[in-house]
């Protein structure tokens, strides 16, 4: 079956799906993104993933398209025309098309919206098989990386920097040595002492809406927990390090650098909280 995209008020079929080469998005990244995980039909963590849109549209004085409610209407229509019951989501929102200019056009044009959504298979039932490597590099992102932007190049470098050293994620620093979370992801750890660590959130860092929904589980394992900053030395010595988002889950880092992460194998708590994780899927 021909997958469905939906273009500025249209459903076509994805080979035919066309934006204008004066959009904003396609001359200066000037626009913002979304990713959602549906599960067996039902948006996961979607107050979340909505709060998110709205917040990085705010922050960069895009028009919304459509109210919130339709806007879910799109995206569960989008997966009906797919056959698409547990899969990913992607939105992308731009300031729309004008002529060339850096500063903002006026009069304001339409902003332009998208979506385009794939199966991907659900999370496996335990995390044998599910943990992954990671490298460390030096981030070299803009400084409002709290807004969730198109502008995605130094991501991108990262991860293929991640995929040619033979790993998943590349887990990054700033200047000071401290952590700031992964290329797609944030970066968990327990260090020497049991207690569960994770960057408190500031323009450095997305704020992850599975990391979000995560300290729910935190907190109902009775886990000790930090929401701080930890160094690159930190992590190093970590027993544990796990990243998050809503296409890894709750995934855990078994070797960084080319060195194992605790016995190279998922930990205790990693397990935990991916349970309650996976239970919370299923009971919906």
């Amino acid at each position: 079956m021909a997958r469905i995209a939906y273009v500025n008020g249209r459903y076509v079929k994805l080979a035919k799906a066309v934006v204008n080469i004066e959009d904003r998005g396609y001359q200066f990244g000037d626009g913002i993104y979304e990713v959602f995980y549906a599960y067996r039909g039902r948006l996961i963590d979607e107050a979340l993933h909505f709060a998110r849109l709205e917040r990085s549209r705010g922050e960069i004085g895009l028009t919304a398209p459509m109210g919130e409610a339709a806007l879910r209407v799109v995206i569960h229509e989008l997966m009906r025309r797919n056959r698409v019951q547990t899969g990913l989501i992607y939105l992308q929102l731009t300031r729309g098309v004008a002529k060339r200019d850096h500063a903002f056009p006026m009069p304001k044009p339409r902003s332009a919206l998208t979506l385009t959504v794939r199966p991907k298979p659900e999370p496996p039932e335990e995390l044998s098989g599910w943990s992954a490597a990671a490298i460390t590099l030096e981030d070299e992102r803009w400084g409002r990386c709290d807004i969730k932007s198109i502008n995605l190049l130094p991501n991108v470098l990262a991860r293929d920097a991640a995929k040619q050293a033979g790993a998943l994620e590349a887990v990054l620093f700033d200047a000071q040595g401290m952590v700031t979370e992964g290329a797609t992801s944030s970066v968990w750890m327990v260090g020497p002492d049991n207690v569960l660590r994770t960057r408190a959130l500031d323009q450095h860092v997305l704020p992850g809406c599975t990391r979000a929904a995560l300290l729910a589980d935190v907190a109902a394992e009775g886990l000790e927990f930090q929401e701080q900053a930890f160094s690159l030395e930190e992590l190093r010595a970590a027993r544990e390090i796990f990243i998050t988002s809503a296409t890894s889950f709750v995934k855990p880092i078994t070797r960084l650098d080319g060195m194992p992460v605790g016995n190279a194998a998922p930990g205790l708590i990693a397990s935990r909280l991916y349970a309650r994780y996976l239970a919370r899927l299923k009971e919906g």
